[in-house]
């Protein structure tokens, strides 16, 4: 089932997650559900926030990048051919590289890109779908991806790693997304 994503302005986004177990109600079929949102709407990841669950659990598919992706470009990425993988209850242990630019998106505020600073790689722990414990370390694309999705899981969003200028000069079609004039082609739940 195709979930609504939730657009900027919305509490959850800017919630703390909280660590799931096991036994949290319905998890595989949210979990279905996020997989099928995602691909849905053009996303390479997605938070469980972005779908009003405040709960740790992101999602990635990186390995649709470089599929995308002609013999030259992927050249420069070392994480070829991607990830995709479910992450639970993630911890960052680390990251380490050189800061890169990279033009991000985010599904909850449409129409708005920028070109965001990461780190090359991080090395986090989580539990995948079946709860097996994994400590691993991701680069290039895929790392960027895990990045940009745990911030959400620490009520964390792509603009908060702009300038204040340059949130100022975005204020205006934040406060249109957050009020639901904006057209995609996904589902979303607007705030209020």
């Amino acid at each position: 089932m195709i979930l609504p994503i939730v657009a900027y302005g919305h509490p959850v986004l800017r919630k703390v997650a909280k660590d799931i177990t096991a036994q949290y109600p319905d998890l595989e079929k949210l979990i279905a559900n996020m997989w099928e949102t995602m691909y849905a709407s053009s996303g390479v990841g997605l938070a469980a926030p972005q779908v009003n669950k405040d709960i740790r659990l992101f999602i990635v598919d990186t390995e649709q990048i470089f599929k995308n992706m002609d013999e030259e470009e992927k050249k420069e990425y070392d994480d070829m051919p991607g990830v995709k993988s479910t992450f639970i209850n993630a911890r960052i242990i680390e990251t380490a590289g050189d800061e890169w630019s990279y033009n991000e998106g985010c599904l909850s505020i449409p129409k708005i890109r920028e070109d965001i600073y990461r780190e090359e790689e991080v090395t986090l722990t989580f539990s995948d779908e079946n709860f097996v414990k994994h400590t691993k370390t991701f680069t290039g694309l895929t790392a960027r991806v895990i990045l940009h999705e745990y911030d959400h899981i620490e009520g964390k969003l792509f603009i908060d790693h702009i300038s204040a200028l340059k949130r100022k000069l975005l204020k205006g079609k934040l406060n249109d997304i957050s009020k639901g004039k904006v057209q995609v082609d996904y589902k979303m739940l607007f705030p209020g």
